[in-house]
Parts: structure tokens; sequence; C-alpha cells
């Protein structure tokens, strides 16, 4: 748009009243919203008309389903550190993105949802795709809102924002009908706002930092755990500082992997159900486990009965909700992380030598590794990852789906920096990889993205390939393809007696010949030798490329802990 074009567009704007649908694009531009995702329809019709008009300063993104838009709103944010910004219509565009606005409250990220209504005289009457988002979204957002006059969407969508982005970060929804989207705004208006009953404590109380103190002065064998709480208050360089300056050895939750190096000599790497014996067997014995920013989730902990038996503990959340929720504690710092790690270092200058615990945590990580079997004629899952960490130089933001590709990309892809991991943690959401890295890579242009994903997940949101050559994303995709839903065909086996009920697949399509539909460039690779050959090239290719990694069935993840065991009960910790 010219200046020209511009000024006279300037003029008259000035001399037209302002829809509700103005109203949102003003407030969106105030908040230095630059990327929208999301689908049309019917009842958000006025607000896209107001987008087109404004369409040169919004790189807006159109999905081809709404749980597309949403999981790529969440990789978003979860790599910028913004929040991301969906819009869908009423009825089915809006419960369509259900799943995504569950999967970003348990795993704390910071979206804007705006989902369209039908017109307030028809709200309650069962309308043509109507739905009743408030209700269904209310156990899953932070906080939600139905906007029922046009004079209070400037104030609601300020207090959306600040409530999505502030304390511990979630979803929010903005239920807008279609009337105050296309009705001119006849009263006055403002967007100031005052929360009273929304105070986030930000900054700990010292009180509670010095009693910490005195525990690390007791302690003969602590351990930092931490999880994404650490991304979210960018203070991984405030816990790299203070582990390394007291020597104490760091254990990772699954999201919060890249806080600390993992190739770092005090990583022990990830802890869990699939954790490092070094990582699992420390979280057992230590005396003193202090977390920071993590949710005790019961993947994390197994049995609550073997968990740190032995263990004073330590919480460092700024959500207090979870304090004490899952795992009794006795030192609760509620507060944003890098205000509690700043305190910390000030007022914990020295600590005892914890050389003798440091010792043997680095000998069970040197002794028990993690492991696999190299392969011979078929590939398999853990060799791939390993190639990939290895060809990427582990720079790569990956993004995963859930299953056994998810678990070994957490294993053997080592992240030694925050804003590289985009997966799905407490909801574990198939589907979620994919559309996850496009939002990534929209976050950041210049970086390598890689979504490593599993057949089955892959099928659930593929629609979304035609976003890569629409937007000219150079991401590539790796499916692990072992012709099953592999976690699930895993715990058949171990669990129900080889009975693989509706796990295996039959039939797939042709990965190769999919991507080549969306102008993309397809491989199919089965030979290790081939693989290794080729990775290289495909990873420098100037594009988009998607790999059909085929790799062997019948391969489990290893170390396990069963389903109700404890960290110390782990099955597989050798070949």
């Amino acid at each position: 748009m010219s200046n020209q074009e511009q000024e006279r567009e300037r003029k008259a704007e000035a001399h037209t009243p302002k829809t509700g649908a103005d109203l949102l694009i003003e407030a969106l531009i105030e908040e230095n919203v630059e990327t929208l995702f999301g689908y049309p329809g019917g009842a958000v019709l006025p607000i896209f008309d107001a987008l087109y008009k404004k369409k040169h300063l919004f790189n807006q993104v159109l999905a081809r389903h709404e749980q597309g838009s949403i999981h790529a709103a969440e990789g978003y944010a979860r790599i910028s550190g913004k929040p991301g910004v969906v819009i869908s219509t009423s009825g089915p565009g809006a419960t369509n993105l259900v799943t995504g606005i569950t999967d970003a409250m348990i795993d704390s990220l910071p979206l804007v949802v705006f989902t369209g209504q039908v017109n307030q005289p028809v709200i309650g009457t069962d309308a043509f795709q109507e739905a009743d988002i408030i209700g269904i979204t209310t156990p899953i957002t932070k906080h939600n809102y139905q906007v029922r006059k046009v004079s209070d969407l400037p104030r609601v969508i300020k207090e959306a924002f600040h409530i999505a982005t502030t304390g511990r970060p979630g979803p929010v929804v903005i239920d807008i009908p279609k009337d105050v989207a296309a009705n001119p705004c006849q009263d006055s208006y403002d967007n100031s706002f005052h929360l009273p009953g929304y105070q986030p404590t930000i900054k700990c109380n010292p009180l509670q930092v010095k009693k910490l103190k005195e525990a690390i002065q007791q302690a003969t064998k602590p351990v930092i755990l931490a999880g994404a709480g650490v991304q979210f208050a960018q203070a991984s360089s405030e816990l790299l500082e203070f582990a390394e300056t007291h020597q104490i050895p760091v254990v990772n939750t699954l999201l919060g992997l890249g806080t600390f190096p993992g190739e770092h000599e005090l990583s022990l790497g990830m802890g869990g159900m699939h954790g490092t014996y070094a990582a699992n067997t420390a979280l057992y014995d230590t005396d003193l486990l202090i977390n920071i920013g993590a949710r005790f989730d019961d993947r994390l902990t197994g049995n609550l009965d073997h968990f740190a038996p032995s263990a004073l503990v330590a919480h460092i959340d700024i959500d207090p909700a979870e304090i004490g929720k899952n795992v009794n504690t006795h030192i609760p710092i509620v507060g944003d992380a890098k205000y509690a790690l700043i305190e910390m270092k000030k007022q914990i200058k020295d600590s005892p030598t914890f050389k003798a615990w440091r010792d043997v945590c680095l000998s069970n990580k040197k002794e028990f590794p993690l492991w696999y079997n190299e392969p011979t004629e078929a590939m398999i899952g853990q060799w791939v990852i390993d190639k990939v960490f290895k060809a990427t130089k582990g720079e790569a933001i990956v993004a995963t789906d859930v299953g056994q590709h998810q678990m070994w990309s957490a294993q053997f892809y080592k992240f030694n920096k925050p804003n590289r991991w985009v997966t799905s943690g407490g909801l574990g959401t198939m589907g979620f990889g994919f559309p996850a890295s496009i939002g990534a890579q929209l976050a950041k242009p210049n970086d390598l993205v890689v979504a490593i994903v599993g057949d089955g997940g892959f099928q659930m949101t593929l629609q979304e390939l035609s976003i890569l050559q629409e937007r000219h994303l150079p991401i590539k995709i790796i499916i692990v393809n072992n012709q099953a839903l592999g976690m699930v065909r895993q715990w058949q086996e171990a669990f129900y007696s080889q009975r693989y009920s509706e796990s295996i697949f039959s039939i797939q399509p042709d990965f190769v010949k999919l991507a080549e539909a969306y102008e993309i460039k397809g491989v199919k690779i089965e030979d290790p030798h081939d693989f290794e050959k080729q990775l290289d090239e495909l990873i420098a290719y100037d594009g988009p490329v998607l790999i059909d990694a085929r790799v062997l069935q019948q391969e489990n993840v290893y170390p396990m802990i069963p389903p109700g065991k404890g960290l110390n009960e782990m099955i597989g910790v050798k070949p």
C-alpha cells in the first residue's frame, strides 16, 4: 500500500465510527502482535474483513484445520516467548481448538484465543454454529470472556494479554458475538483495567530463601530439578551459574530440557518414566531436592512413596497452587524463577563441598548411559535421533509429537540452549509436533527447525503441509516410521500379553508421494547406510523436506519405570 493510499484510508477511518472488529485490530497492534493463526467462518467475517484492510500489518497464517492453527500458535509461543494469537469462527471452529487450549493450559503456554459467536439475540437458542465455548473452556483456560458490549473490547483484550503472559502463563479465550464485532461503538471506551484478585507474586520471600540457604549448608546430597518455569522466566544463565558455583547436579524435566546444557558435566539428563538412571537415582537418593519451576507430575515422580523418600524438598514456583500439590514441600518459595535465583545468589555465597556426592552422580552417568544397539540392516529410532543430533550439531529447534520418537528425542538430542525444544508434555497430544514446528519456524525464521514425528501423529495434522510451500518454510520433517502406534504397541507388549489391539497399521499412505502432492521434496530411507549418507545433504537442502525413515517396529523405549513403580525400580537400564 502506497503512502498516499494509507493517508486516504486514515482520513476515511477518522470519519467512520469504529466497529468492534476495528477496535480488536487496534488492540492487537497496541500489543505488538505480528503473527496471527486462524481460520475464517461466518461468525468472524467482520473480524477477517477488518484484518483485510490492515493485512500489511500482520503475518496472517491460514491453517488448514483449527487444531493446526492452535498447535502452531503453541509452537510460536514456546519459542518466541510471546503470546500466540488465534482467531476461529463459532461452533465447530471454536470446538476444534479445545485440544490445543487444554494442551497450552497444562504446559503453561501463553495464548490469546478469539472465537466467534452467534449474534447475541440468538445465543442460547441452538442457533446455527452455536456452541457454549465459555462453558466448554472454563476448566481449560486461565480465564475466559464473552464480550457483550463493543466498548468493552479494548479493556478485555488488554486484560487477556496481561493474564496470559504474567504469573504462570496460560491460554485466555475471548468469545465475540458477531454483532459485537460488526456493530459500531456508540460509547466512549478505554483499555485501562484493574484486577485486584489477580496479583501474581513475582519476587519471592527472602526469608524462605534463607531457609534454603540453611538447608544447603546441612545437605550432603543436593539435586536441582529444573523445569519449564526456568525457561519462562528466562533464567537459564542464572541456573547455570548457581549449579556451577555450588557444584550441584541438575536433573531436567521433559519440558525443562535445554534450560541447563544437556552436555554439561553436571547434567544428569531427564528424570522420570523414561529418564536416565543417573537422574532417577539422584532423585531417589538425594537429601535436598531443589525444584525450580517444575510441577512434580506423575510421569516424573512415579510412585510417590518412592520419590525422594529421604529428601528435604524446596519448591520454587510462580504458581502457589503447585507447591505441595503432589509432593510434600518443606521450603515453599513462591515467585519467578529468575528472581528466586538472583536472591539465592545474593544470599548463598558459600556451600559445603559436595564432591563425594557429585562423583557418585557422575559415576552413575558414566556407568549407566542411555543405550541402543547399533543397527545392521534395519534402522532403529534411537539411532535415527542420534544421527539427527550430530548432523545438526545440536543447534536445531526440535518439535515432536507424542510417543516413542518423543522419548527418544528427549533422550538422545542434547539441548544445550533454552528455546530449542517444542513438545506436548502434560496432555500428550498426538498431531502436535508438525504444526508446532510451523509456529516455531515463524518465530525464528532464520533457524533450522526439525519436526520429528511418528507415523501415527503425523497423519492427524498432515494437512498443514500446505503452509510449508505457501510460506516458504524450510522445515525438515522426519517421520520415525515403525508402521505402528509405537508406545501403545510397547505397552501392549509389556502389560497386555502382546495383544496388539489396533496399534499396528496395515495400510499407510505413501508419504513420499504425499509430500510431492504438496510440492515438497520427499525421501524414503530404510537402510542405515543410506540414511547416514543422505542426512547432511537433506538437512542442508534449501527448502522443506519430508524424510520417511523406516525403523524397526519392535524397538522399545528404555530405560523405563513401569506404571505404579518407583524411581528405584527402573527396567532396561542396561542392554
